[in-house]
């Protein structure tokens, strides 16, 4: 059975981001192909598809290596937040499904009662959901991949503290929903604008990590597909 490369990718990814592969480690192909119990041929496949991404590096006489973003780099993820989520909001208000607005309307509410029950524990995922469904909404595929790829690189680069006013941010969510439900394409772009910057408060650079250390492994490689 061979295992997909785009499988192999997405938990390589996954432990790059969780810090398991650290920034400036090396990325042996026979060691991923040990670690993940697949041969090198994914794996190869999967480091040409993390460094297009960003995520992995060549370099000269070390081969393969966890990217080092600097603060910059980093910078200009948060800044192209802001220019991508309005845009597929806007998109989102004209091309919506009942659907999406059913899922959205539904995690509004729940942010909402989490907020009023003091209960924020899952509030960063129900947030992440959220953006997630209105990524899908807009109905643009090229679109939701790089939203996709750029939730996952602020992940990797960020730490997001609890907002410290969590209501104002499941309000300003309520706003935007309603704004896409009515169609107002730039009601809905304006409003995420200011979503995002303000979102900007609450991302903290992880600090740099000694390279080179690679902890075991967390994510494996899911062949539940390849199975029927």
């Amino acid at each position: 059975m061979r295992v997909p490369a785009h499988s192999v990718c997405t938990a390589i990814r996954d432990d790059i981001v969780a810090g398991v592969h650290e920034r400036g480690g090396r990325l042996t192909e026979e060691l991923l192909a040990r670690r993940y119990g697949v041969s090198r041929v994914p794996v190869r496949e999967a480091l040409r598809t993390l460094e297009a991404e960003g995520f992995v590096v060549t370099r000269r006489h070390a081969g393969a290596c966890v990217a080092e973003p600097t603060e910059q780099e980093a910078a200009d993820l948060l800044e192209l937040r802001t220019v991508l989520e309005p845009l597929a909001t806007a998109r989102a208000a004209q091309r919506r499904t009942d659907a999406h607005l059913k899922v959205l309307r539904g995690l509004v509410r729940l942010g909402q009662e989490r907020v009023r029950r003091g209960r924020g524990e899952d509030l960063r995922s129900l947030g992440g959901w959220f953006h997630e469904t209105l990524a899908q909404a807009s109905g643009s595929p090229g679109l939701i991949a790089l939203l996709t790829q750029l939730r996952h690189k602020l992940a990797w680069m960020y730490v997001v503290e609890p907002p410290a006013a969590p209501a104002v941010s499941w309000a300003e969510h309520a706003a935007i929903v309603d704004a896409v439900a009515r169609g107002d394409a730039e009601r809905a772009r304006a409003l995420t604008v200011g979503h995002a910057e303000r979102a900007t408060a609450v991302y903290r650079l992880r600090p740099a990590s000694r390279a080179g250390r690679v902890r075991e492994a967390q994510h494996s490689v899911n062949t539940v597909s390849l199975r029927n």
